[in-house]
Parts: C-alpha cells; sequence; structure tokens
C-alpha cells in the first residue's frame, strides 16, 4: 500500500535481530529476563510479519487469528499450570509440535512445487526428515519424564539393529529424490523417509537411558532448530532460516557441553547409542564398605551455625519436594548471621539444562550467589558444610574412584573434599543413574533422611530459635 513491496524483509530482519539478542541474554542469569523478554518480541515480530506478508483473504486471515488466540489461551494456560519439576517434559512436548509442524510443511511445500530446483528438493527432505524424527523423539522422551514409560519399556522389537538399517533407507531415500526427475519418484521418496524417520526417532529416544535424558533434550532442541532452517528455505523466509540456525547451533553446542559434563559420547546421543561412559571398564566395580552415619535436625543446625563457608549443593529432588522457599529463607538466615552461602550447580543438576538455576532464580536467591561447577569446586576444600539436598549421581565419587563404574569419568561436583558434607535424602536409594554412591559412607558425610522440604523447615526453625 506505502508503494514498498519488500516492506516485509525489515519486519522479518527486526524480529531476526530480537531473537539473536535473546540468545546473548538467555546466556548468563542477570540478563536473562532480558533475553526472554526479546525471544518474545522476535517470535511475535515475526508472526505478524508474516501473517502482513501473505496477505490473506479476510475469511482466511480470519481462521488464522482464530487459531492464534486458541493457541495462545491453551499456551497461557500451560504455562501458569506446569511445575518446575515438569519443566523437561514440557519442553519435550513443545519440540515434538516443531517436529510435525517442519514435517508437515516440507512435505506440503515439495506436493505444491511442480518443478522444485535441488536446493528446494534437499530442503524439503531434510525438513521432513528431522521433523518426524523430532516429533517421535520429543513424544518418547515426554512419555519416559514423565513417568509413563520406564526401563526398556515399548522398545522395538530387536531395536539395537534397526538404526543403521533405517539411516541406510533415508540415505536411498534421499539419493532418489535428488536424483530422479519424476514427480511420483520424489513424492514416494520424501512419504516413504518420513514414515521411516518418524520410527527411528522413537526408537533412539525410547532407548536412551533415563540418565541421559538431559542429553536427549538438548539433541532434540538442536534437531528442532535445524528442521526450522530447512523450513525457511522451503518458504523462502530468512527469519525462519535464521532463527532455526540459532537454535539448531546453540542447541549443538550445549549438547557437547552436556555429553562432557556426564562423560557420553555425542555421536552415540545422535546416533542411539547412549548410555555408556566414555571411561567406563569392564571389570568389577568397585565395593562399597562400611555403615552410613545418620544425622539429626539438632546435630545439623549446631553444624550450620558453627559454620563459616557453606555451600548447597541442589538436585531435583530438591524441585520434587518443592523446597526451595523453605531453602531460600534458610540461606536469608544465615546470610544475615554472616555466614557465606553459595550454591553449587552441576551442568546436569535436574532433568534438563538449567532447570537448578530457574529453581533457584524462581524463589529470589541472589545471582551472585549461584556458581556453576567450574568456578566453584575448586573451593570445596576450604569449605566448612555442604547441603547436598535432592541430588545423588552429581556428587557419586565413584566417577573418580571407580573406573569401571558406568559413569566412571564423569565431572562431578567434589564434596567429600569439604569438612563435613550433609546429604538429604528420603532413603538409601540410588538415583537416576542407578548407580551406588560411596559418598553416603565416607567418614565426613552424614546422612539427614526426610522430605527435603520438611527436613529445612526444622532446619529454618532451629536457626531462627537460635538467633531470637
Amino acid at each position: 500500500m506505502a508503494g514498498v513491496p519488500n516492506i516485509h524483509m525489515a519486519g522479518y530482519l527486526a524480529g531476526s535481530l530480537c531473537c539473536i539478542g535473546a540468545i546473548g541474554g538467555l546466556s548468563s542469569q542477570p540478563t536473562a529476563r532480558i533475553g526472554n523478554a526479546l525471544g518474545m518480541m522476535g517470535v511475535s515480530t515475526g508472526m505478524v510479519t508474516a501473517l502482513l506478508h501473505l496477505n490473506f483473504p479476510a475469511a482466511v486471515l480470519a481462521q488464522a487469528l482464530t487459531m492464534i488466540a486458541g493457541s495462545a489461551i491453551v499456551g497461557t494456560y500451560i504455562g501458569h499450570k506446569v511445575q518446575v519439576t515438569e519443566l523437561p517434559q514440557t519442553v519435550a512436548a513443545f519440540h515434538s509440535l516443531v517436529g510435525i509442524a517442519a514435517t508437515m510443511t516440507s512435505i506440503a511445500g515439495f506436493l505444491s512445487h511442480g518443478d522444485p530446483d535441488g536446493l528446494h528438493t534437499a530442503a524439503c527432505y531434510f525438513g521432513s526428515v528431522i521433523g518426524a524424527l523430532t516429533f517421535t523423539g520429543s513424544i518418547a522422551a515426554f512419555l519416559k519424564l514423565h513417568g509413563i514409560t520406564k526401563g526398556n519399556m515399548w522398545n522395538l522389537p530387536m531395536n539395537d539393529k534397526l538404526n543403521p538399517v533405517m539411516y541406510a533407507i533415508n540415505i536411498a531415500c534421499f539419493y532418489t529424490m535428488m536424483a530422479s526427475n519424476s514427480y511420483s519418484m520424489g513424492v514416494t521418496a520424501l512419504l516413504l523417509a518420513s514414515a521411516n524417520s518418524f520410527v527411528l526417532g522413537w526408537n533412539i529416544t525410547n532407548s536412551i537411558g533415563s540418565a541421559d535424558m538431559p542429553v536427549a533434550i538438548t539433541v532434540l532442541n538442536s534437531y528442532s532448530g535445524w528442521a526450522l532452517c530447512a523450513e525457511g528455505f522451503i518458504l523462502n523466509n530468512q527469519m525462519l532460516t535464521i532463527v532455526g540456525s540459532l537454535i539448531g547451533s546453540s542447541g549443538a553446542i550445549l549438547s557437547y557441553i552436556m555429553c562432557v559434563a556426564m562423560n557420553r559420547s555425542l555421536f552415540n546421543v545422535v546416533f542411539g547409542g547412549a548410555g555408556v561412559s566414555l571411561s567406563a571398564g569392564t571389570g568389577e566395580r568397585m565395593k562399597i564398605e562400611g555403615t552410613h552415619t545418620e544425622s539429626n535436625i539438632e546435630t545439623v543446625g549446631d553444624q550450620l551455625l558453627s559454620s563459616k563457608k557453606i555451600i548447597i549443593v541442589p538436585g531435583y529432588g530438591l524441585a520434587a519436594a518443592k523446597g526451595q522457599y523453605a531453602v531460600a529463607t534458610l540461606v536469608s538466615n544465615l546470610r544475615a548471621k554472616g555466614i557465606k552461602v553459595r550454591f553449587a550447580i552441576h551442568p546436569v543438576a535436574g532433568r534438563m539444562p538449567g532447570q537448578m538455576n530457574v529453581l533457584l532464580a524462581e524463589v529470589g536467591i541472589p545471582y551472585d550467589i549461584v556458581m556453576e561447577m567450574d568456578e566453584i569446586n575448586d573451593d570445596f576444600q576450604n569449605t566448612d558444610l555442604v547441603l547436598v539436598i535432592g541430588a545423588n549421581d552429581i556428587v557419586n565419587s565413584s566417577a573418580i574412584e571407580d573406573p569401571n563404574s558406568p559413569i566412571a569419568g564423569m565431572p562431578v561436583l567434589n564434596v567429600w573434599e569439604a569438612k563435613h558434607s550433609i546429604v538429604f535424602k528420603r532413603s538409601m536409594a540410588t538415583g537416576y543413574a542407578d548407580v551406588d554412591n560411596p559418598l553416603f559412607f565416607k567418614e565426613n558425610n552424614s546422612m539427614l533422611f526426610g522430605s527435603a522440604n520438611d527436613s529445612v523447615d526444622k532446619l529454618n526453625a532451629y536457626v531462627q530459635a537460635a538467633q531470637d
């Protein structure tokens, strides 16, 4: 209307710049809120620009706006209802929506294009295949994280032998699409590759052990980004290409960081062989001897009050017990007495990257006392007391002491180097990785059994009474 037919490009550029800024903002806790706001601005700008650029007839525009409004209502409801402990499976569910959208768009893009060139054909193939893999892989991750499926439940027959065959089928389909001039042959190959990838995505993710789910989530996040990138080429939408490549590359980098933190092979995770530590031996595991020392509220309370430096290691158990509010109160009480309190965050604490950071930010824990593993691991030896609340595998000393442990070589928080450590647990059960923890039996460690929330509440009362 203004005589500038390509003005939509400015909208896509503005949206892309906001999304780039969002990635930068989300790289640290103090700027995370700004990053989140920039991300919402970028996505909404892209949606508005796309609607205006498509120039729908009034009836179709009404349909689109109705769908957007309905989805916004559903998304808002889910966002308010979801607990911090349910964030991993929620993220997985959202990834599945990105995947199925990419697959449908890619297939439709190929079917509606009478004479596709090589780039369009390749984009349709990769968008459909990666989208299908992301869809079923995310569904499998959701079911595992939500506790609906456990162990080998719903595994495909001969699941460990299927992946190479399905990769070969996809390669053959891609070659057929690129080499054949037959439209019907191309459609057949695309549909076969898509169906095959639906099975492949399920088989890869459902075969991954529960302990490796944090890595699986980041890999699926990367997949969803590359599927978006392919959609950008199909629809000639520069913003989709830019944002998709941002998500894909950042997800890949995060996946690598997570694999290093868990001593896993990124290649194995991507191609369906996760679950084995890179340096785990095949010999007999180290025998854990001795008995654990059980503590009580009064003893732990006295240790807290007599300490000058305390480190708290939060884990998924803290989130499950909803004990973050009690911990925030405890930290406030201890700091008011001049005690130095800090948090140590392991890269795979919880069920997804950053889950513990979100948990602590929710209750107003200052960002400057929340430290990453690399920043604080050398400080345990100069620490009076460590509280391990709801964590297990990330403080498992067998990763260092037992070369035949399933988690051998995995970087862990060296809490046993402190003068004393206290592990808050409901029982002596193993953690998510199902590996016995020698920390529980060390001379300078005590166990405080019970719900994390109840235990910390009682400690708060004890510390408060001492202050009064």
